[in-house]
């Protein structure tokens, strides 16, 4: 038996393999990099194959055994693309149509465990604080959308005998993950104002990319339940709270600068019609709302339960960030 791991070569896949290879367990990487980006891997444990969720043929090349547990985070990050005609083709071919691949792959080779992450983002604008995992989805953009698609796909190919577990977490960091949050600490290391979207009086949430490997573990020893799990932090802080422990941990002297959410709304939308985006829509249109997922479904039947702290995580990301 090993563990197959779509994406593995990304930030959540190279933290799974290295608790996974801690375990002693065979993994094979599957991933559309030429070659592995870290040397971390012991190769007596670990098989690199280059291929690409996208690309039917590219998973003939992979050797399962029945009893092979997949992994599927092979996907695209939100990030701002230029060109606002191209999202939903672009979300939709590397979200949708790769994981309809998985899932007919897995079909075929006989393999009945997955375990697959989407994003909150299928949930869309807040309705009900805290979110638990039957708030209603309604994404809105072209990425949620498109996760909230392979979730209805997952729903039904688990009537096909697929036993699938789907993770909705929060925006996952760690260190060597940055995103959108690189244009922060640039701000905070220049010692200039940093702008909230609102007064910063609402609830944000992340989670740690060791928590949600973590997840994945629990995942397997539950049994792999056809059940759908919220993941982020615990007891998160308000925007304001969050970034002025930054800016003291940096010793910058930047400050907190409240504005009307709607005009800054207004301007990023504007920016993004003239080709020259700073945030996705899907990221701005709720940066004023309270995004908070109660995970107490996962504690109560996984085991599962966050062990890393907003602030803490917050400073990990921007120590890495001066690292490099």
């Amino acid at each position: 038996m090993k563990h197959i791991i779509f994406g593995g070569d990304g930030f959540l896949g190279t933290e799974l393999t290295k608790k996974l290879t801690a375990q002693g367990e065979q993994i094979l990487i599957c991933d559309r990099k030429q070659t592995p980006s870290s040397g971390i891997y012991d190769s007596n444990q670990v098989t690199y194959l280059k291929m690409d969720v996208k690309q039917t043929d590219t998973f003939e090349n992979i050797v399962t055994e029945q009893d092979d547990i997949v992994y599927h985070f092979a996907a695209e990050l939100l990030v701002p693309i230029k060109k606002r005609s191209e999202r939903e083709d672009y979300f939709w071919q590397a979200l949708y149509v790769g994981t309809t691949n998985v899932l007919n792959f897995m079909l075929q080779r006989k393999l009945d465990k997955l375990v697959y992450y989407t994003t909150d983002m299928v949930y869309g604008h807040t309705q009900t604080n805290p979110r638990f995992e039957d708030h209603p989805r309604k994404p809105i953009g072209p990425y949620g959308e498109a996760k909230y698609q392979t979730e209805l796909l997952c729903e039904e190919y688990r009537g096909k005998g697929i036993n699938i577990t789907i993770f909705r977490p929060r925006l996952i960091i760690g260190p060597g993950r940055l995103g959108i949050l690189e244009k922060l600490f640039k701000l905070i290391d220049a010692n200039l104002p940093v702008p909230l979207i609102g007064n910063g009086s609402n609830y944000y949430q992340f989670i740690s990319v060791s928590d949600c490997a973590e997840a994945c573990l629990c995942a397997v020893t539950a049994g792999f339940p056809n059940e759908v799990y919220n993941l982020g932090s615990l007891n998160p802080p308000t925007v304001r709270e969050l970034l002025r422990s930054l800016v003291d941990e940096a010793n910058s002297k930047s400050f907190l600068v409240s504005t009307p959410a709607s005009l800054v709304k207004l301007s990023l939308a504007f920016l993004d019609r003239i080709g020259k985006p700073i945030m996705d829509p899907e990221q701005y249109l709720i940066a004023d709302e309270t995004c908070v997922l109660d995970v107490s479904k996962g504690e109560k039947e996984l085991n599962w339960v966050p062990k890393d702290n907003d602030t803490d995580l917050l400073k990990v990301a921007y120590t890495s960030y001066k690292a490099k």
